[in-house]
């Protein structure tokens, strides 16, 4: 993906602008709900680390200079960035924008928790394991600390943030942070995408 010039990426968080609609700190919609319900349910999945290899290298360094203390093992590095770009990658998503997300929900740290409740990389809250659970499709001793199960639940719903906002990435952001018609998450997250992950 190209990096956004500034003007159009002040285009792009102008057309963003709308009326507020919840997010996923709100009731679930219905058809999120069905779709997280299917994404638990799937096998786990991860990239050929001989595919990704010059991706991985490439971000691991980037994360490592932007974020020494939050994965300082190089090992544990790589791992994350494996679930990050299978999950990604499932979901149908730019892994560049994912690291984003977690970029400005996290700033990489798995054990995050934020004023209202939210867990993890992604910041998911935790009604999403209670519905995981009344339907059966999750995994046993899922919680949102656990990457894996944070990142599937992260991507799965700003993809379908993404589905309904016919791939618009400020409306899509906005609504994944609850806060549609305010552009101050998605340029922050668009920002920390074109700065600090976007390739070459």
């Amino acid at each position: 993906m190209r990096r956004l010039a500034p003007i159009a990426l002040a285009a792009c968080l102008l057309a963003g602008v709308g009326t507020a609609s919840a997010g996923p700190t709100g009731e679930p919609e219905a058809a999120l709900r069905a779709r997280m319900q299917a994404a638990m349910a799937e096998p786990a999945g991860f990239v050929d680390r001989y595919v990704a290899q010059v991706w991985l290298t490439d971000m691991s360094g980037r994360l490592a200079r932007y974020f020494p203390k939050a994965i300082p093992d190089a090992v544990a590095r790589i791992e994350f960035l494996r679930r990050v770009h299978a999950e990604a990658t499932r979901a149908h998503l730019s892994p560049e924008l994912v690291l984003a997300v977690i970029h400005i929900e996290s700033a990489f740290s798995r054990f995050a928790l934020s004023s209202a409740g939210a867990e993890g990389y992604m910041q998911i809250m935790p009604f999403w394991l209670k519905e995981a659970e009344a339907k059966k499709t999750g995994r046993k001793n899922d919680n949102l600390f656990d990457p894996e199960t944070n990142l599937r639940m992260g991507c799965t719903i700003l993809r379908y943030y993404l589905d309904i906002s016919h791939d618009d990435w400020v409306q899509a952001l906005a609504r994944y942070n609850g806060s549609y018609g305010k552009p101050d998450y998605p340029y922050k997250v668009l920002h920390a995408l074109n700065t600090r992950w976007s390739p070459g």
